[in-house]
This record gives structure tokens, sequence and C-alpha cells, in this order.
């Protein structure tokens, strides 16, 4: 274990000995110096007294309305039937009572809020008398999680003080509803599009931390049989909930110490917004920028005497390049938190990218797919050419570019899945949410029949929309596309007329081969004498048999 971790800390010195020396000797940087600070004016926001007051005032009503709910007032199912119905939960009812804590988090905390999203994250703490100690099964707390926002909606919409209520999710997960909050449009002229999002969390002693082991089935309706699959994805939904307070404790720290890292956060939330692929639920979000920044300084990866732009630099290509991320990423934890070489398998062999908190309990980036992770590493790859090799250090290259799917890929396709009842045939929710599994279907589709032709392909379904009434169920959770991009590899493979499949000997890959192409599917003898499967390619066939 000791050799373990000192291997760990031996990597990050090494490499950040290599940034700081390619930092000193680079001056490719200090023509974009002058630039990003124009670009820092012009994304950060003013915290003026008007902005304080503004956010002070419109927590302080929001407070007001939820003292308003009376303790003991009975919850019910009959709040939100169709949510309750989709996700499958049950013995959900539960008397009211005020939230344990309510305090501001997010990147307003440290000021480190990146226009033109102006919003302030209020966290709720719900109250423990709200839940059994088996509540983490089935969907309970799920479901009493959005009850108990429904319930705050309600108080909160016959307030005046108020524009206008809304639910919204987090990180497109729609079994976790947010609420989203609009002051009265007067009060918008400070700051123009700003609101505050609820959060709810629950403390970490509400449920037991070995019932939700990543290796433990907690919903009963997946069992088959005596096999009972375990819910890695389901079981660190509930867990984000319960450490969300620490972990974002834990991120804001250094941010308070740093004026610099505050201004890289806002260059790399500039970065990544500008990059449709990347900036997404599977991916990054401006948390995870933080969280991973955070990891940086402590680790002694970056530090307080780099710029901004410094900074975002060696960011960048540590998200391109690092070899740690193979490992997966753990904060320095105290004596009493050691994590063995077999959990640290058990997160790696679950989740393509790991990020422990200092509890070792919770994967803060249990969200970010694959090909979530190959994106990222390619567009940060590629900012490092653009610091390196453009004009004027690649500022515009950088951060003003706008990279959607049209522009990233060769082939885009757009699947209209709307009114798809299929697609949530066998539930909404399992393990990982439908529109989830479908993303992971359709890439998988892609990857076995594209094989070589392809560089990269990403599947993308932003299905969740503000102003969504959840309460009616999650059937409409299908109204936007997803998106398909594809990257070729070459000219050369991408233009090939025919696939050779496996030897006809080969009985076993031969059958998988003609199961997946069907009658497309041909036994062919070629002039160098081999007999394979093969098929003749037209990339339509592969969508629209799926």
């Amino acid at each position: 274990m000791r050799c373990a971790v000192l291997h760990d800390v031996c990597l990050e010195k090494h490499w950040f000995l290599s940034q700081a020396e390619e930092i000193d000797s680079d001056n490719l940087l200090d023509p974009m110096e002058m630039k990003v600070k124009e670009l820092l004016k012009e994304f950060q926001l003013d915290y003026s007294p008007a902005l304080h007051k503004l956010v002070e005032s419109t927590v302080s009503d929001i407070k007001k309305a939820i003292e308003l709910i009376p303790d003991d007032l009975k919850v019910t199912a009959a709040a939100a039937p169709g949510f309750i119905r989709d996700i499958g939960a049950d013995k959900v009812e539960f008397k009211f009572r005020k939230p344990k804590s309510i305090k501001i988090g997010g990147s307003y905390a440290f000021q480190g809020i990146a226009k033109p999203d102006v919003n302030v994250d209020l966290l709720v703490g719900l109250p423990k008398e709200c839940f059994h100690e088996k509540d983490y099964l089935n969907y309970r707390y799920h479901a009493k999680r959005f009850l108990y926002l429904c319930t705050i909606k309600k108080y909160l919409n016959s307030s005046s003080m108020f524009s206008k209520v809304e639910y919204s999710t987090l990180q497109n997960e729609a079994r976790k509803p947010v609420l989203i909050i609009h002051p009265a449009l007067e009060e918008l002229k400070v700051a123009p599009g700003f609101f505050v999002r609820i959060i709810p969390t629950i403390e970490a002693s509400y449920f037991s931390i070995s019932k939700l082991n990543l290796k433990r089935n907690n919903i009963h309706a997946l069992n088959q049989g005596s096999l009972l699959p375990a819910t890695p994805k389901y079981n660190s939904s509930i867990l984000e909930d319960m450490y969300f307070e620490d972990t974002a404790e834990m991120v804001k720290k250094p941010f308070l110490e740093s004026k610099s890292l505050v201004e890289t956060l806002i260059l790399l939330k500039v970065w990544a917004r500008q990059r449709a692929p990347i900036y997404v639920h599977d991916c990054l979000s401006g948390f995870l920028i933080a969280v991973i920044l955070s990891y940086l300084i402590m680790h002694n990866i970056i530090n307080h005497s780099m710029t901004a732009i410094q900074m975002f630099r060696v960011a960048v290509k540590f998200i391109a390049s690092s070899d740690l991320w193979k490992r997966g990423l753990y904060f320095k934890l105290g004596p009493q938190s050691i994590i063995s070489k077999e959990e640290k398998k058990q997160y790696k062999d679950l989740f393509p990218v790991v990020i422990c908190n200092p509890s070792s309990n919770f994967n803060i980036a249990f969200r970010i797919s694959q090909s979530g992770l190959a994106e990222l590493q390619d567009e940060a790859a590629m900012a490092l050419v653009c610091l390196e090799k453009c004009s004027n250090g690649g500022f515009e290259e950088v951060f003003m570019t706008k990279i959607d799917f049209a522009v990233k890929y060769d082939h885009c396709i757009r699947l209209n899945l709307r009114g798809q009842d299929k697609l949530y045939a066998s539930g909404f929710c399992m393990d990982d949410e439908c529109w989830r599994l479908y993303e992971q279907k359709i890439h998988g589709v892609l990857s076995q029949g594209l094989t070589d032709r392809a560089k990269f392909i990403r599947v993308s379904w932003r299905n969740t929309e503000p102003g969504c009434n959840i309460e009616n169920g999650l059937s409409a959770f299908d109204m936007q596309p997803l998106l398909v991009g594809i990257s070729i590899s070459s000219v050369e493979k991408a233009f090939r007329v025919v696939d050779i499949g496996p030897n006809a000997d080969d009985k076993e890959d031969a059958l998988k081969f003609r199961r997946f192409w069907g009658e497309k599917a041909e036994l062919r003898r070629f002039k160098d004498g081999r007999i394979a499967e093969s098929t003749g390619y037209i990339i339509s066939f592969l969508l629209l048999d799926y």
C-alpha cells in the first residue's frame, strides 16, 4: 500500500516539474496575457453590493416561504403520481419537517461564476425525520426527495416574490430533479438571467454506507431469481447527495485562497462551454472542472505562483495526457481513510473515470462515460496544439471558437425518438436511466458496425429541459433529438466498399457477425483464397434496424 501511495506522489511531482520547465521556457503564452485579462472582464461577474443584496433577498424570500410550510403536513404520492409510478417507488409517504439546513453553495460561494450562467446553488438539507433507515431501497429516497421539492414548490408558487418556479434536473438525471427559482422581474436588472437552484442534500449518517456498496443491489425489481445484479449507478446517485455538502466544502477551500485559481476556473468553463460534445451530462460540468482544479492544487501540480493562463495550460495538459487517469484521482486522505488496492480496482472496473473524495466512499465522476472521457482528452490535446502552434497563442481557437457537433464531426445524425415507447418498455429507471442505456446501445451498434472506420463516435441525448411537469411522469423526456457524431479515421477506411469478417471456420465469431448484419452478411471467397463472412457497407444500415 505504501509503495502505491509513494508511486502516485512521485508521478505527480515528476509531472509538475515537467510542466514548470515548460512554462519557464514557453514564451508563446506571453501575447495572450492581455487578451485573457479582457476575456475575464467579459465573463467574470461583478460581485457588487447590489448583486449581494439581490442574492440575500432572494434566499431570504425562499426561506420565508419554506417557513410557512406546517410541520407534520402529510406528503403522499398524490403530489407526483406520474413520477412515483415511473421510477417504481414504494412506501413514499412521510410527514413534512423543516429543512435541517439551507446554505449557499456552488461557484457563487467563492466568486467563480462565469457569465452568462448567473445562478446560485442553494443546498437544502433534508431532515432525517422524513426518512426510514431502508429508504435507500427501490427508489424510495428519490421519491421522497422529489415529493419534498413538490411541497416547497407549492409554497414558493404562492409567493409574489418570484416570477417563475420550475423543475430542472441535476446533470440531466431525470430521477434527481432540482428547483429553479426566478426572482420577480424588476429585481433582475442587477443580474439579467439570474436564478436560484435548490439542490436537496442529506447527511452521510442517514443511510448505512455499507448498504450502498457498489457491489450491492438496492433495486429489488431488477432481481432475476437468485441473481442480484449490482446497482453502482443507483447507489452512487444516493451517495452523491450524502456527500454533496462535504465535497462542496472541500472544493471551495482552495478557491478562497487563490484569485488565479478562480480565474483559471472561469477560463476552463469558457473553453468547455464552447465545445458541445464535452460540456454535457456524461462529461464535464462546472462543478467537475472545479473538482479537477482542486485536485491539481492540493497535489502541487499547479501552485499559487502561476498566472491563470499558466494554470490553464497545465490543467489542459493534465486532462489530455496524465497517466493518473488510468489509476484514478484520489484526494489526499486522512490517516483513517485508506483506500485498498481492491477498492481502487473495483472503482476502475465499474467507472471509466474515478475521482474520489476524502471519505473514500464515493466517485464524484460516476456519470462520465468512456466516450465522454475520450472526447475530453481529444479536445484538451487539440487545445494544447492551438496554444503552441496557432498565431496569437491560440486565443481565438481556444476561447472564442464554437465547436458544436456539426463542426467537430465528419458525419452527424439526429434521431427523433419522440413517442417511442419501446425505449422504456423495461422501465425508465433501472440501475441507470433508460436514456443513458439507449445512448450506450446506439454507441455499441455504431462501434461494432463501423469498426476501424471511425476515430470517434459520440452519442448524446440531452433529454431533460427546465419547465417539464415532472410530477406527471418521465415520458416527456424524449422531446429533444438524440445526437450522433462520427469522426472518420481516414478517407481510405471510410470509403471502403466491403468489410471482411471472420473466417468461415471460426463458427462462433461468424455466427455473431451474421446475427449483427443479418441478411446483409454473405460468405465470400476472396482473391487470396480466404473464405470469410463479409458485408457490403452502407452506414444507414446500422441505424435503420435498431
